[in-house]
């Protein structure tokens, strides 16, 4: 398994949640890393990306300055803090290893390889 995502639950409007995705040392090093998600019915969309060296970050407006991509060396884990969620952060948050190419990391389809999924759910 090259990608273990973890962290879901369910939390009340204005409340925090940490997703935490485990990689293997190869693919944490070598790749983008990034946090897409899927609300029933929707297509699979760009939440946050992580350089390779941590230095570079990037955000779908909707979550920008309230969530914040990170990386773990020491670990081989992104980590996705989420902070005052809203309601229509509800979703199935996937984190993926992919593009080297700046342009291309907001599409699903450019991503090597992914997590199985964990279900965010926040309430009103």
């Amino acid at each position: 398994v090259q990608l273990q995502a973890s962290g879901g639950g369910l939390v009340q409007a204005g409340g925090s949640l940490r997703l935490s995705c485990e990689a293997s040392e190869r693919t944490y090093n070598r790749y983008v890393m990034a946090w897409f998600r899927q609300a029933p019915g929707n297509e699979r969309d760009f939440v946050a990306a992580l350089s390779r060296n941590g230095g570079s970050t990037w955000y779908t407006d909707s979550v920008k300055g309230r969530f914040t991509i990170s990386r773990d060396n020491a670990k081989n884990t992104v980590i996705l803090q989420m902070n005052s969620l809203k309601p229509e952060d509800t979703a199935v948050y996937y984190c993926a290893a992919g593009p080297t190419i700046v342009s291309q990391i907001r599409y699903p389809s450019a991503y090597y390889y992914w997590g199985q999924g964990t279900q965010v759910t926040v309430s009103s």
